[in-house]
C-alpha cells in the first residue's frame, strides 16, 4: 500500500472567524462587534479600596459661617483691611479660618501706539485683582454688628455669604 501525503491548509492570522448563522442575541451582537460577554471572576489585588463614609452629625447642622470675600487692585491697602476685619472678629471672640489667599485676576489689554500705519508698535497693559478669603465660624450678633459698621478704605470690595 502506497501512503499519501496530504496537507492540511491553515487559516491566516488576521482571517475573520465564521459567522455565526444561529439567530440568537450574543452570537449576533458579537460577530457584528456588539457588546461582549465576559466571564465574570474573583480578581485578587494587593491593596484593598477604601471609600470614605460621609456622616453627619448633629453639631454640623447648627454651625453656621460667614464668608468675607475681600477684593482690591492693591495688595497692601487689601492686607490692611483684612487685619482690620480679623482684629475686629478676634475681638469679639469668633473663630476665624484665613486669611486664605485666592489667584489673582490679572486682564490684559493691548492696544496700538499709533492711530495709523504703525501696527507693530503696541502698548500692554494689565490690571491686576488681589483676592483673599476669610470665614467666620459660628459668628456672634455682636461680631456681625462690629463687622457691619467697619469702615475700610476705598478700593476694597467685599462680598458677605452666610453659609
Amino acid at each position: 500500500m502506497a501512503t499519501k501525503d496530504i496537507k492540511v491548509k491553515k487559516p491566516a492570522r488576521n482571517a475573520t472567524p465564521a459567522r455565526n448563522d444561529s439567530r440568537s442575541d450574543s452570537g449576533r451582537h458579537s460577530a457584528l462587534g456588539g457588546p461582549k460577554v465576559a466571564k465574570v471572576g474573583v480578581v485578587k489585588t494587593s491593596k484593598a479600596i477604601k471609600i470614605p463614609k460621609v456622616v453627619k452629625s448633629e453639631k454640623s447642622d447648627d454651625k453656621v459661617v460667614l464668608r468675607i470675600r475681600v477684593r482690591a487692585y492693591e495688595s497692601k491697602i487689601l492686607d490692611a483691611s483684612v487685619k482690620q476685619i480679623i482684629d475686629t472678629a478676634m475681638r469679639y471672640d469668633a473663630t476665624i479660618v484665613g486669611p486664605v489667599p485666592l489667584p489673582t485676576e490679572i486682564k490684559k489689554y493691548t492696544v496700538n501706539r499709533s492711530p495709523f500705519i504703525y501696527k507693530n508698535t503696541r502698548e500692554q497693559f494689565e490690571i491686576r485683582v488681589h483676592k483673599r478669603l476669610i470665614d467666620i465660624v459660628n459668628p456672634s450678633g455682636k461680631t456681625i454688628e462690629a463687622l457691619t459698621n467697619l469702615s475700610l478704605p476705598s478700593g476694597v470690595d467685599i462680598d458677605v455669604k452666610m453659609m
